[in-house]
């Protein structure tokens, strides 16, 4: 199951407090879209107009789309934004793919550059007698854990939003509670109607996935996203791999299996809507 999440910045791009995450589980999570310079945080709330809930087997508005002769087609959502995600994570590999898309793949001032960044579920908590089941722990100890986590996450993502508020980009950020990254990433892209991923690899995780030996994220979703999502794979900065080169084109689906999330996080990205 995974939940989705949007968060706040002000106007300089800093990251602003996060309010406490409620735990009733008939909270829907939900996805803000935001014209600010660039946004992040978690947000869980009812209903609000300012909103759009992700939740499972909920399709957002269709997206207009134009084509235009560029590295991507223009992919313009109501209000005239053209919007690319990204994958985002602790590894440079995710450096690259955003400083790859600042440098090519932002068309005009109407570009928005929404960071996608995947981080796992919470099934433990620390303890002195070790990790112990959340079930096994008071609230209050849950969401001491929980905070920290927070500030960890926003402590990493503040780079990516320096980025792009160093290149003038818009941006925004969702975050999205899940063990399988692969699948996240799948199921995320009708959600948002996702036109262009871009993603980031390394040269190892390249050399398997062109020799088809790899079952990684990125080969996940090589092999099982739809036509009409284009996907940009990056390496040391460079475009090295799109769904043009044929990995894509026999699509023997593969089955999903669950990826560890770990600190070299290769390609990251979102599944299974979760309601906490």
């Amino acid at each position: 199951m995974m939940s989705a999440s949007a968060s706040i910045t002000d106007e300089a791009g800093n990251l602003n407090p996060e309010e406490p995450t409620p735990s009733s589980s008939s909270v829907t999570c939900q996805y803000q879209c935001s014209s600010n310079s660039s946004s992040i945080s978690e947000i869980e709330e009812q209903n609000s107009n300012e909103f759009i809930e992700i939740n499972h087997g909920l399709h957002m508005e269709s997206i207009k789309e134009e084509q235009e002769g560029s590295l991507f087609s223009l992919d313009v959502h109501n209000g005239g934004e053209d919007c690319v995600y990204v994958g985002v994570g602790k590894s440079e590999t995710s450096v690259d793919a955003l400083s790859w898309t600042l440098k090519n793949a932002v068309n005009s001032d109407s570009t928005v550059v929404y960071l996608i960044h995947v981080f796992p579920e919470t099934h433990h908590i620390p303890s002195p007698l070790g990790k112990l089941p959340k079930s096994q722990v008071s609230a209050q100890q849950v969401e001491s854990y929980m905070a920290q986590e927070r500030g960890k996450r926003r402590q990493n993502l503040q780079k990516f939003l320096n980025m792009c508020s160093a290149s003038k980009v818009k941006t925004d950020t969702v975050l999205i509670e899940s063990d399988m990254i692969g699948k996240a990433i799948l199921d995320l892209i009708p959600v948002l109607n996702m036109r262009k991923l871009v993603l980031g690899t390394s040269k190892s995780s390249l050399r398997k996935l062109r020799a088809r030996k790899g079952n990684g994220v990125a080969d996940q979703v090589l092999q099982n996203a739809p036509d009409y999502c284009e996907i940009k794979i990056i390496c040391d900065g460079k475009e090295a791999l799109d769904q043009m080169s044929g990995l894509a084109d026999d699509k023997p689906t593969q089955q999903l299996q669950e990826q560890p999330i770990n600190d070299s996080f290769a390609c990251m990205c979102f599944k299974q809507p979760r309601v906490r």
